[in-house]
């Protein structure tokens, strides 16, 4: 989401986008879709359509490779933004670790060996 936009102003301004193209119907299914996060559920659809895909037209190999390269890029993605939040996380931690539990760990030893 781009930085001060609300996900409701989001929602209104592709809605006047592509609501023009949708019917009612579709105009639902974005709303819905517009609730969802990440890139499982993208990832397991599209598996289940290449396990399809094998089975109905196991000769159509250029397919099959097409649907495997996309997944095999969303994984990847999905991956890779796993790693950044890890290394957010890490950072939050040790940040909090050397500005407050060891300043405090430290004085409460200090108060402990003073008794």
């Amino acid at each position: 989401m781009a930085a001060g936009k609300s996900p409701k102003r989001r929602n209104r301004r592709s809605e006047a986008f592509y609501g023009r193209a949708l019917d009612e119907s579709e105009k639902l299914k974005l709303e819905e879709a517009h609730r969802i996060e990440g890139l499982d559920e993208e990832i397991a659809v599209l598996r289940v359509k290449l396990r399809d895909l094998i089975e109905s037209q196991p000769e159509r190999l250029d397919l099959c490779l097409s649907a495997a390269s996309v997944i095999a890029r969303l994984v990847k993605v999905r991956y890779n933004i796993s790693r950044e939040q890890k290394k957010s996380l890490k950072e939050a931690i040790t940040k909090v670790l050397t500005e407050i539990a060891i300043p405090i760990g430290g004085a409460v030893t200090k108060a402990v060996l003073k008794q």
